[in-house]
């Protein structure tokens, strides 16, 4: 099948990846612009951009798809199907009517749950057991289209979004080649989404990071690693601004906040606690909360705020 591939993040190198190996046509690749990083702010190309030069894939970064431009470019290249994983920018009505096989999206959720452009970190913040992936027809509306497969997956208790996210965009390459395969068989069954069970999972940002201790330990905890990697849950001890990165559940209670604990340390939520694994001062490297406890000079009288 003659693919034209759109993605930008390192999520969407995965399934670029499965589809080359699977023998298919990459007639092209649409990524987002290069853009400065760094502190040099350094112009840096996007990981896809790097993984399709890598495979002699021509590579496609338009400012914009609403011109008419983009949708010369396709109508030259002529894919049987575009394949969509996290691009990063909506595809206009004439662009998604345009392939043989439609647009086929490969999305980190199990639709119509967590719509939008975080359903990885939503899933885990919010304490869920289970996500997947869904692969879906798209349309003009935000996650909307047609449901065609989809993989379900087990969330650790102690898993990141960081984690998942690099299980997800795994569980996403082997889902977008077996769905490239019915479609080409004509074995695909569209099926329509229960708008009435979707949610909206949108973009994280740093002021969802403080923690509230007098939450419950479980909600701490889902905070801690649905924020990790990024933006990462913060506190403030002793006037000092940390980020705390790992965290486990206890059954230990007292004053939300409190440290009950320094081996390991230990501290009270609204109901229950948490052990604090990794932590990060401001200005200072990440390190074990015991180095930092002792570092600090950490009593069990010191509270987290």
């Amino acid at each position: 099948m003659k693919v034209l591939y759109m993605g930008t993040p390192d999520f969407a190198v995965p399934p670029l990846k499965s589809i080359i190996n699977a023998g298919h046509s990459l007639c092209g690749v649409f990524t987002q612009p290069d853009k400065p990083k760094g502190r040099g702010y350094t112009l840096t190309p996007p990981p896809v951009k790097e993984c399709a030069l890598e495979n002699n894939i021509e590579v496609f970064q338009p400012a914009t798809l609403k011109d008419g431009t983009a949708l010369d470019i396709i109508k030259k290249l002529n894919p049987d199907v575009i394949v969509v994983v996290a691009f990063g920018k909506i595809l206009p009505k004439e662009i998604l009517d345009f392939p043989k096989y439609g647009c086929i999206n490969i999305h980190g959720s199990l639709l119509p749950r967590y719509r939008g452009a975080a359903p990885i970190q939503w899933s885990v913040l919010n304490g869920d057991k289970q996500t997947g992936v869904t692969a879906m027809y798209m349309d003009v509306g935000v996650d909307t289209g047609d449901m065609l497969l989809k993989e379900v997956t087990d969330i650790g208790e102690n898993e990141t979004s960081e984690e998942l996210y690099d299980r997800i965009a795994h569980m996403g390459a082997e889902l977008i080649v077996k769905t490239l395969a019915k479609a080409e068989k004509g074995e695909l069954v569209p099926e329509k989404q229960e708008d009435s069970l979707s949610c909206y999972a949108p973009m994280l940002d740093k002021s969802m990071c403080k923690i509230d201790w007098t939450k419950s330990a479980s909600e701490v905890h889902n905070k801690v690693r649905g924020l990790n990697s990024w933006p990462i849950a913060t506190a403030s001890i002793n006037g000092k601004a940390v980020k705390i990165y790992t965290t486990r559940l206890c059954n230990k209670g007292g004053r939300a906040g409190q440290i009950i604990s320094l081996k390991p340390v230990t501290v009270a939520c609204g109901t229950g606690s948490v052990e604090i694994l990794q932590i990060q001062p401001q200005g200072k490297k990440r390190m074990s909360a015991e180095d930092f406890a002792r570092g600090y000079r950490l009593t069990t009288d010191s509270i987290f705020e």
